[in-house]
């Protein structure tokens, strides 16, 4: 329930960043790292928890998590900009593939061997990808973005031996600078194509109460989650939690579909075809593996 509970307050997210839509995207993902940091420091230090502030003494483990940090920030970022901009199904690939994307880079970096139904479904993935690459003439960029960026910070997390929220803590404590550049230089701006056309925070001023009430629990959506995931990862299997992992994307996908009401022609019935068959496969894997 804990694990399967966090899957599904991430599938549901594009409910609330398109609620603060009229916000600049880099503005949200600046919020959503200080919120989180402050957030993730009070519980910390009202469990007299101040072992995470360390962090920077063993170097190896300070680069992963420097590395970390800044992974999961681009991918905050772009997943925030994707929902805001009538993306939220391209997003939702971008997580059907990270599992697949997370294979291989087991493989090269800790020399973990594919199994033959992995192998396939990666196989189909890439077809999926390249077939959507070939029809809209550009590769989803978005989706290769998400994948590759949030499979990057598992890889770094794996290397890591922290609790997690005092990960997202240190995570949080490492970009926070990039948090104040992105709220008060016109660099957000930039980033966000220029939206809205203000190059400061002050047409927050102009917002009304419940978008900036709604703003103030961005720190909130990000901890929580992650804590019903930390708790009940350690209580199932893999092969489960390999499983209910596809919730998210799934709840993503029949969001953008079905109440954002984004355009799903008959060519993305092909892609998706390619990487739910390529998910079915590794969820089997999964399953093929734990019983061996």
């Amino acid at each position: 329930m804990f694990a399967a509970s966090s899957y599904f307050v991430w599938g549901l997210l594009p409910l609330y960043w398109r609620l603060l839509d009229r916000i600049n995207s880099m503005h949200i993902l600046a919020f959503r790292i200080l919120l989180s940091l402050l957030l993730c420091t009070v519980i910390l230090f009202s469990c007299k928890n101040i072992s995470w502030l360390g962090f920077f003494k063993e170097r190896q483990k300070c680069i992963y998590l420097i590395l970390a940090s800044f992974a999961v920030c681009f991918s905050w970022g772009l997943y925030i900009w994707a929902v805001n901009r009538g993306q939220t199904i391209e997003a939702s690939l971008g997580y059907y593939i990270t599992p697949l994307i997370s294979i291989v880079l087991g493989m090269c970096f800790f020399k973990e061997k594919l199994k033959p139904l992995q192998l396939i479904a990666f196989a189909l993935a890439f077809i999926g990808v390249l077939i959507l690459t070939i029809m809209t003439g550009s590769p989803p960029w978005i989706s290769l973005g998400l994948a590759f960026s949030f499979a990057l910070y598992g890889l770094m997390k794996k290397s890591i031996s922290m609790p997690a929220l005092e990960t997202l803590a240190v995570e949080t404590l490492i970009v926070s600078p990039l948090g104040f550049v992105l709220l008060f230089t016109p660099l957000g701006t930039v980033l966000d194509g220029g939206y809205p056309n203000p190059g400061d925070i002050s047409y927050l001023t102009a917002m009304p109460f419940h978008i900036l009430f709604l703003l103030f629990f961005a720190g909130a959506a990000t901890t929580i989650p992650l804590y019903l995931f930390s708790k009940g990862a350690r209580m199932i299997p893999l092969s489960t939690l390999g499983f209910l992992q596809f919730i998210a994307p799934t709840l993503t996908f029949l969001t953008g579909v079905f109440i954002f009401r984004e355009n799903f022609p008959l060519r993305n019935f092909i892609v998706f075809g390619f990487i739910w068959s390529a998910v079915i496969l590794y969820i089997i894997s999964l399953r093929v593996g734990r019983s061996e």
